[in-house]
């Protein structure tokens, strides 16, 4: 018995001489620093890529290529000028969509009530619920 109270005692020691930043799991609930928090909601998003050169001369050619087919005279000449100035819009805005990317959006309740949202590329391996630490470098799982 004597034995059970003095292990006791060098816990409850080695527990107090923790700094507070770090979360102890004991048998109860988690006391959480001040950093960390709990994962609210999860979800991917898209999100556009860069337009280039390369979208807007190849729509602009395209365009103005069809633009030339369309009437005579002036008109051709107006035709021309309009089909390469919407294709070069299109032509920007089809690169971008090939482009693109998904991100995965993590919003986090933290420990002060405020709620953060945290992205990253690879689907995260945690969910709503989940405690987790902000760093440096992104989210953490506890």
């Amino acid at each position: 018995m004597k034995n059970i109270l003095l292990a006791a005692a060098m816990l409850t020691a080695a527990g107090a001489a923790l700094p507070a930043e770090h979360p102890i799991k004991t048998g109860g609930p988690v006391e959480q620093c001040a950093s960390c928090g709990t994962v609210q909601s999860v979800h991917a998003e898209k999100r556009k890529g860069s337009g280039g050169a390369a979208g807007i001369v190849g729509g602009a050619l395209v365009g103005g290529l069809l633009g030339h087919q369309v009437g005579g005279g002036t008109g051709k000449t107006v035709a021309t000028i309009g089909g390469a100035a919407a294709g070069g819009y299109v032509g920007n805005e089809v690169q971008k969509n090939v482009n693109s990317r998904t991100v995965w959006v993590t919003r986090v309740r933290m420990r002060d009530g405020s709620i953060r949202s945290f992205e990253q590329e690879a689907r995260p391996n945690w969910a709503a619920g989940t405690p987790v630490r902000a760093t440096k470098h992104g989210l953490r799982r506890l």
